[in-house]
């Protein structure tokens, strides 16, 4: 496809089975070499994600991130992958959407499918904690020989209040799905969104914690999570717009509809198109998100990590693929050239369809379908690998229109 990287995660325990780094895998060992050692071969750079939401079970019957002790079960996780690897990797990411690791899955959502909202705060400090000493494990031990580059994933949608009496809740929603993540690491100041940290300390009380739900840092913490980037790494699909929930409204614990921690109700315009049911189009809603983070924390480069689109769709002709990433596409190139936005990677979701999470198999990610009755797995381009494959090459998006790429 002519593409520049390949981004791909290491499944913790696959290489260490026990979930500890008493025992590395051989196997586990080999396969990610030779994987490495492929792209390389083909002038593909391999951008390698240490965690992407695949905790060892092992790791879970101990209470996962909720664990304070997960920040250094992940920082010695860390330092063998960077051992074998840290000489062909240039580039790392340490936890993908962290938010994810931690809020649906301590709201019954996804795996490991448990309902907690102390545990999903207890994670966000302690899985932010553990990108941190991973990445300071890396400065310290192998950049100066390496020079590579390690920055965390974070999601972001786009939020904009509904009304302009909602400007408020937007900003507070903003900070507890999306800054809770970034500010620790990307503001000057450090630690927690102040609006949300006050947010959380009033409500716990309210509740009758005798502290805060959400754990705060500690001066040390905050200075080991202060700086800890080399880059952004932003995922990116959607947008939504933010309003208040109404008295005795009844909300998602942390869904696409809303979260019940704070009264916000997530909606969208009509205007925005939709794929699988989640995912509106809005392509301006990515040019607004790349914008706030330079407004945010300064002219940063920036990654941006994934961005896709979804379908139940078993039709090559994947037009409305092709569409998304042309229109998105076109809102990077527009914050590169006229918001002098310091982008320097995109990467789009992705290249093959794959087992997406509580949608299973019946949502279509991929610009190559599989077919999941097969057991070669057989793999067949749609239209968008063949649009994708030509912006790559002409590093251009005037590349002609959608029909020629029809199979």
């Amino acid at each position: 496809m002519g593409l520049d990287f390949y981004r791909f995660s290491i499944n913790w325990a696959r290489l260490l089975p026990t979930g500890f780094a008493n025992k590395i895998s051989a196997d586990g060992w080999r396969y990610y070499g030779d994987l490495i050692s492929g792209l390389r071969a083909r002038s593909i750079a391999p951008v390698v994600t240490l965690y992407h939401w695949e905790l060892p079970q092992s790791l879970q019957d101990l209470g996962g991130w909720a664990n304070p002790l997960s920040v250094e079960w992940f920082a010695d996780y860390a330092r063998v992958v960077f051992s074998l690897y840290a000489d062909q990797v240039d580039t790392w990411i340490t936890i993908n959407e962290p938010i994810y690791a931690c809020e649906p899955a301590y709201r019954g959502i996804v795996a490991p499918g448990l309902v907690n909202e102390v545990g999903a705060l207890l994670c966000s400090k302690y899985i932010l904690l553990a990108h941190a000493a991973a990445y300071r494990i890396y400065e310290e031990e192998f950049k100066p020989k390496y020079g590579g580059e390690v920055s965390v994933a974070n999601h972001e949608f786009w939020f904009e209040p509904k009304t302009e009496a909602d400007l408020d809740i937007t900003v507070l929603a903003r900070d507890y799905a999306f800054t809770r993540f970034s500010y620790p690491i990307y503001s000057a100041e450090g630690g927690w969104p102040p609006l949300l940290e006050a947010f959380m300390e009033k409500k716990s009380k309210s509740e009758g914690y005798p502290r805060s739900k959400l754990p705060a840092f500690t001066p040390e913490e905050i200075q080991l999570l202060k700086g800890s980037y080399d880059f952004f790494g932003i995922n990116h699909y959607t947008s939504r717009t933010v309003r208040a929930a109404l008295p005795g409204e009844e909300i998602g614990a942390f869904s696409v509809d809303g979260f019940d921690e704070i009264d916000a109700v997530l909606e969208s315009r009509p205007e925005w198109g939709s794929g699988l049911g989640w995912l509106k189009i809005n392509p301006e809603g990515l040019r607004n998100v790349l914008n706030r983070i330079k407004q945010q924390y300064g002219d940063i480069k920036i990654m941006i990590t994934e961005n896709g689109f979804s379908d139940f769709s078993t039709d090559l002709n994947d037009i409305g693929r092709i569409e998304y990433y042309k229109s998105y596409l076109e809102q990077v190139l527009l914050a590169i050239n006229e918001d002098k936005v310091n982008v320097v990677g995109y990467t789009a979701w992705s290249l093959l369809d794959n087992f997406e999470w509580n949608s299973g198999y019946q949502s279509h990610f991929g610009m190559h379908a599989v077919d999941f009755s097969d057991p070669r797995r057989t793999r067949t381009p749609k239209a968008s690998a063949g649009y994708y494959k030509s912006v790559a090459v002409a590093k251009s998006l005037d590349v002609g229109n959608f029909t020629q790429w029809r199979s």
